[in-house]
């Protein structure tokens, strides 16, 4: 296979970016405040944000944390909420302080908490108050001494009633408050260039604990400037309106629904709880977007509400698809009602995370991830390392400026994590076609993708494990269409446990956020094995 093939198939799409077209994230998002600073930046919750309010709020909270909690630069600040107003004001308060962001699930369990609020060292969290009950539980656990609260409506103008903070987080601090300290105080500069980190992304890789993917400014900027050449169809100054329904503590919405939407001047929607779907379409209908980004199980599930069908769709002009596999039957049904085929991409949390897309030239469901993107260079490697044929399936390995550094303080992952001449190894198989567009045909390890959410079968076997009358236990992921994979447990039980499906599933509940809890647990008397004992979990899924 020749070097990059793909780029024959680019047209107009430039083979290379500038990933130092902007000296930092924060270089970047601080010119599209003054450029677009009279455009509205953020609906929600019924109301909306300016680019001159962000700009003002962020710098009043990037002052707080300077001042008041002693935050410098390089030092570790956790968001933990879901998609509210108060997200991006934090975000860009953290960055422009030279604070590394570190992106938390608010559903995670106190088990999970813990391990990425100690494996990052935060000292200072952000945290919805919903989510609060979850902190305080292990607080005591881990060197946090600074705790910020964020209601559904702060940084809006009207205040909305919401959760309780926990009585235990007695000195935390609301947000509201902290935007009025800091509006009195003095941000100081800080000097931040593109080797600095920008975000600890999460992540299990391909097994076990999730590790911090150190994702640097210049890894986003080279990320954003990969997309814009991508589709710039669709990426136009000062026109874009996206809807934000997909979380934006996770990268892909991070990257491009927030810094690379906000980066020119778009319109941007966020949706809190997705789940409401009477009340997401409301939104949807308001907002008339441009852009709607989402995974599989988004589009599915609004394909299904009859309201889909009395949005005006004819400004849409992408309809991105990525975190897991889009499906063709989606795709159709979306396209039905929209006007516009679901675009799929190819990404990870380790390379910020866009690696390839189907540009613009494409006018149809393609059944691939599309081309790399500008910048990139994809080989696919057998076992033993040597690059398979066109057409032929191996491993992923990617090398560009959107790849991570590697893993925070891992470095036996990191090293593990790449080739020996700096390809990062992504656990998944792909095959290339004639053009160079890129398929997804396996994962070569065991994870399973739960309406884009990774899941990792040590981690939910780790858990039920534990669980009173288990003798063994074994965790793979069967084809689902709501949710594109299902994990499913096999267990075999200790002589005379009376356990029941509903035990397994209930203490799973009290350590897995719910994505990761076995939706479908199946008795068996032995698991399968190979000659040293391996559980063969490939054989499990042929029993699905």
């Amino acid at each position: 296979m020749s070097a990059r093939h793909w780029v024959k198939s680019y047209g107009s799409i430039p083979p290379e970016i500038d990933p130092d077209r902007w000296s930092s994230v924060t270089a970047m998002l601080d010119q599209a405040m003054l450029r677009w600073a009279d455009r509205v930046a953020f609906h929600a919750c019924g109301q909306t944000l300016s680019y001159a309010q962000v700009d003002r709020l962020s710098a009043a909270f990037c002052a707080y944390l300077q001042h008041r909690l002693g935050i410098e630069k390089g030092d570790r600040v956790a968001v933990m909420m879901p998609n509210l107003a108060a997200f991006p004001i934090a975000l860009l308060g953290i960055i422009r302080a030279g604070a590394v962001q570190v992106n938390v699930n608010p559903q995670y369990t106190p088990r999970e908490l813990a391990h990425q609020l100690q494996d990052a060292g935060c000292r200072t969290v952000v945290v919805y108050a919903g989510a609060t009950p979850t902190l305080a539980e292990v607080l005591d656990a881990t060197g946090v001494d600074s705790v910020i609260t964020v209601g559904p409506a702060d940084g809006l103008a009207r205040p909305l009633p919401g959760p309780a903070v926990d009585a235990r987080l007695h000195a935390a601090v609301p947000f509201t408050q902290a935007l009025a300290e800091g509006a009195g105080l003095a941000r100081r500069p800080v000097a931040i260039d593109g080797a600095d980190t920008l975000f600890l992304q999460y992540t299990g890789g391909t097994t076990g604990l999730s590790k911090g993917a150190v994702l640097s400014h210049r890894n986003l900027v080279a990320n954003t400037e990969q997309y814009k050449v991508m589709m710039p169809e669709a990426v136009r100054p000062g026109q874009e309106v996206v809807i934000t329904a997909i979380p934006l503590y996770h990268i892909f919405a991070l990257m491009v629904n927030f810094v690379g939407y906000f980066s020119v001047g778009a319109e941007n929607w966020l949706v809190a709880n997705p789940r409401d779907m009477d009340a997401f379409i409301a939104t949807i209908k308001a907002a008339r977007p441009t852009v709607f980004v989402g995974v599989n199980t988004l589009y599915n599930g609004l394909t299904m509400h009859p309201g889909l069908k009395e949005v005006d769709w004819s400004r849409l002009r992408l309809a991105g698809g990525g975190g897991a596999a889009v499906l063709q039957a989606t795709s159709e049904r979306w396209k039905a009602v929209t006007g516009q085929f679901i675009r799929e991409g190819y990404g990870l949390s380790e390379t910020s995370p866009v690696v390839s897309f189907n540009p613009a030239f494409i006018d149809a469901f393609s059944g691939t991830t599309g081309l790399p993107v500008p910048s990139t260079d994809i080989r696919l490697i057998d076992d033993d390392g040597h690059a398979v044929g066109i057409g032929e399936a191996g491993e992923i390995c990617v090398r560009g400026p959107q790849v991570m550094s590697g893993y925070w303080r891992q470095p036996e992952a990191t090293r593990a994590a790449f080739t020996a001449d700096g390809y990062f190894r992504t656990g998944d198989m792909g095959q290339f076609d004639e053009r160079g567009f890129l398929r997804i045909v396996d994962r070569k390890k065991d994870m399973i993708i739960v309406s884009g959410f990774n899941v990792y079968p040590n981690d939910v076997e780790a858990v039920a494990a534990s669980c009173p009358g288990v003798a063994e236990c074994a965790c793979v992921g069967v084809p689902d269409a709501r949710t594109g994979e299902a994990v499913t447990l096999y267990l075999v039980r200790l002589p005379g446990a009376a356990l029941t499906e509903a035990d397994v599933m209930a203490h799973c509940r009290t350590a897995l956020t719910a994505y990761k809890v076995p939706r479908i647990v199946r008795f068996v008397d032995a698991l399968p094995k190979s000659v040293v004992g391996k559980i063969l979990r490939r054989e499990l899924r042929s029993l699905a």
